[in-house]
């Protein structure tokens, strides 16, 4: 079932995958591996396309935009886009290393050199390009709420969260923008940790993108639906080591040209777009 545009798109989780990171033998990217450009020296590109290898930070509990399979390589729509950059450093799907990234360790991977990119559903703020670089946005979500199917509480927007128990993630944007409206949060390390609390009535609502609320309430059927009032915008965007302004430059351009020749609608119709509307690509923004 496709869900409707108001929920936006895609993703979050029902499954918890173990181990921190995985070597690939993921399934072919929607792209042609290409045999790049010769690169500068010094610049990351370079460095990158020589190895032929390249790290990379997503999430592993997400529905329709990084979750792991049974093999625990992610697929989704951020997996897409990662094999995209890849692809255009002339790298193969099965020399990228995936390493899971939750909300809290985003920045102190990318900051520390652990991975060489972070496609995560990761919010572009003021506050994170102080520490790191972002390329994109390569999409738009908005912070929503869910809540049990039948939404029992009647909560019909963010504005009725008071005195009442809300979980999200700890670190994350999220949890930031709710505190606005209410101060009894339980955070925890990820979404589908959330989910029990919602079950059992610990909580009155789940809040994060409604990308990530919509995969939760795909993936759990008849149990919760997403409020549909999302009260943020939230670009995701691509984290990358702070002022490496060529290999930025080179990323948003490999996204831009996804977004011109269609490439973007091909990844997205191949992971998010399976159950969600097709929606325009974000503005890049060359900041």
């Amino acid at each position: 079932m496709r869900l409707n545009k108001g929920f936006v798109a895609a993703a979050a989780a029902a499954v918890m995958v173990l181990g921190l990171t995985a070597c690939t033998d993921s399934s072919a990217p929607a792209v042609d591996v290409e045999t790049p450009a010769a690169f500068d020296e010094g610049t990351t590109m370079k460095k990158l396309a020589d190895a032929g290898e390249i790290t990379i930070g997503t999430k592993f509990d997400q529905p329709l935009f990084g979750l792991a399979n049974p093999d625990n390589v992610p697929e989704g729509f951020d997996a897409e886009i990662g094999k995209l950059v890849a692809a255009k450093l002339g790298i193969q799907p099965d020399k990228i290393k995936w390493v899971e990234t939750v909300s809290a360790n985003r920045e102190p991977f990318i900051q520390n050199g652990q991975v060489d990119l972070v496609v995560a559903t990761y919010t572009i703020n003021d506050a994170r390009k102080q520490v790191v670089s972002f390329a994109g946005p390569y999409y738009q979500a908005g912070q929503d709420l869910l809540v049990l199917d039948g939404n029992p509480d009647g909560i019909q927007s963010v504005d009725d969260l008071a005195g009442k128990s809300v979980c999200t993630v700890s670190g994350s944007t999220s949890e930031k923008n709710v505190l606005q409206y209410t101060s009894d949060i339980i955070a925890t390390d990820t979404y589908s940790n959330c989910l029990e609390p919602l079950r059992n009535g610990t909580v009155a609502a789940v809040t994060t993108d409604n990308v990530i609320l919509a995969g939760l309430a795909d993936q759990n059927e008849g149990e919760f639906e997403v409020v549909g009032k999302p009260f943020t915008e939230e670009p995701y965007g691509i984290g990358l080591a702070l002022d490496d302004t060529e290999f930025r430059t080179f990323i948003n351009d490999v996204l831009q040209d996804a977004e011109d020749d269609g490439t973007w609608d091909k990844l997205w119709e191949k992971t998010a777009g399976k159950i969600l509307d097709t929606p325009t690509p974000p503005t890049i923004d060359r900041y």
